[in-house]
């Protein structure tokens, strides 16, 4: 899994690992797997690589519920066979090399493996355990060619030429991992997939349309649509291991363009333009299950992708946690603080929040808003913490706010030193949070209208953040006469700080 397609992700929300080793026991794929290895035994025989005799590929089946009438019954047994011995799930030893000698097909022989005891007896992190390895497998299978593939690719020796079948295993994976990785991207952002399937023509086209592509070429689109029949493939295979929910590109669509899908078909479904709902799921639609998420995380961390989760930061530091939360969205923020307050004494809590808020660094703004947001829900028990620092040049208005909002009467009134401090920081935590919204503007309009001579004043605020709310209060304030005043304050503020 690539580390450098997205250095940094929101937090994801997981399951608990019993709820995800469940799930994990009960994906089709792996619980043939551990049927197969309970089934192992002296009269089992292996080939050179491991792989279950072709004769006894029928009998696997059958003991799978398989209808052995099927003629893929054998590559399901045989692909869940090869799921259990790369898990650990079943020991084979090898047939012996004979160095050449005798026509007789020679066996290995294989066993129940020590693993398999951790199905039922181990805990839920080591059942993890055995599906991510499953999971490794199955991806490198859905990497590889169909088989049709490789049968137009045979030489006349009987070799697969490789250059003619265009396939190089590691850009393959890549890309896999790479589709794997925007699936995962969609349904973490806040204001993505979350819970929603994502049609098939727009994680293809996120793979193969550049970012500064207006209108895509045919050649584009005629790849979009490459792109769409090879995941329709890949996560037919991915979903029996629990990876996904997965609806296939329908058939009768494909018949319909008797052959591959035209591009602009392809087109029309990754702009959204399709007629309504029920036509875009018919280009196929995937959905990355809670067992997903999890799996796909855990690659991404063993890639050293910075992939956080709700409910990591519940043991360490009111730093480390404001630090975090200042890149989260408001929501994802909002889960993580309640997590780590569960766990802590409110009057202690409160005060480790408020301690870990100050800075005059570049961050401060947006760790005091989040501090600000742990303290909304706060009862009276804070109140003890929030009192201590109401002389604090940097939460004294953050204090006032907080008990200003539970109607205590005997509240010091702010110097307006201090009023006009808080007016910057807020902005400036609104800016890092969430950019120029639309909403910053009206807070900007409410601001100047409450206080007289407001431009004149606030230029002299020592706050590292001066000039730059300025700037932006001059580029967004509604009112022009106010924006151009917001603009000379700026450069006042710009020229009295040392280069």
């Amino acid at each position: 899994m690539s580390a450098d397609s997205h250095p940094t992700l929101p937090p994801v929300r997981l399951h608990s690992d019993a709820e995800l080793a469940r799930d994990a026991l009960g994906a089709p794929l792996f619980a043939r797997a551990v049927r197969l290895a309970r089934w192992a035994g002296p009269d089992t025989r292996v080939g050179v690589g491991g792989e279950l005799a072709t004769d006894q590929l029928p009998e696997a089946a059958a003991l799978l519920g398989l209808d052995t009438a099927d003629a893929d019954s054998a590559g399901y047994a045989s692909q869940a066979w090869r799921v259990a011995v790369d898990t650990g799930l079943v020991d084979v030893t090898e047939p012996e090399d004979d160095g050449g000698e005798g026509d007789e097909e020679r066996f290995g022989t294989a066993a129940p493996g020590e693993d398999l005891a951790l199905v039922t007896s181990g805990a839920p992190g080591d059942v993890l355990g055995l599906w991510l390895a499953a999971l490794d497998t199955v991806l490198a299978d859905a990497a590889v060619p169909d088989l049709d593939d490789l049968v137009d690719a045979l030489d006349a020796g009987g070799e697969i030429d490789f250059d003619r079948l265009d396939w190089n295993p590691g850009r393959e994976a890549d890309f896999l991992d790479g589709v794997l990785a925007n699936l995962y991207l969609l349904t973490v952002t806040e204001g993505g997939a979350a819970d929603e399937p994502v049609p098939l023509p727009v994680l293809a086209a996120s793979m193969v349309v550049p970012d500064d592509m207006g209108e895509p070429t045919d050649a584009v689109l005629e790849q979009v649509s490459d792109a769409m029949m090879r995941l329709d493939d890949q996560f037919r295979q991915l979903e029996p291991i629990g990876l996904v929910e997965f609806r296939p590109v329908d058939e009768e669509l494909m018949a319909e363009a008797d052959g591959p899908l035209e591009p602009e078909a392809a087109s029309a479904a990754s702009a959204g333009s399709a007629a309504d709902d029920e036509d875009v799921s018919r280009y196929g639609m995937v959905r990355l299950t809670p067992l997903g998420l999890y799996g796909i995380r855990a690659r991404m961390l063993e890639a050293g992708v910075d992939a956080p989760a709700v409910g990591e930061l519940a043991e360490k530091g009111a730093d480390a946690l404001l630090d975090a939360v200042s890149f989260y969205s408001e929501s994802a923020a909002q889960a993580e603080i309640e997590q780590w307050l569960a766990g802590r004494e409110l009057p202690a809590a409160a005060a480790e929040l408020l301690a870990a808020a100050r800075g005059d660094d570049e961050g401060g703004p947006l760790r005091r808003l989040r501090c600000q947001q742990a303290l909304a829900p706060a009862g009276p028990e804070a109140e003890p913490a929030v009192r201590s620092v109401l002389d604090d040049p940097e939460l004294g208005g953050l204090a006032r706010v907080w008990l200003a909002e539970r109607g205590v009467s005997d509240v010091p009134a702010p110097d307006p030193e201090m009023v006009f401090w808080l007016t910057v920081d807020t902005i400036a935590a609104q800016l890092a949070a969430d950019g120029e919204t639309e909403e910053l503007p009206l807070l900007m309009e409410t601001l100047t209208a409450h206080h007289t001579g407001f431009f004149e004043q606030v230029w002299r605020v020592e706050h590292p953040a001066t000039a730059y709310v300025l700037e932006a209060m001059g580029r967004l304030h509604p009112d022009k006469k106010t924006a151009k005043e917001a603009r000379k304050a700026a450069f006042k503020a710009r020229s009295r700080r040392p280069a």
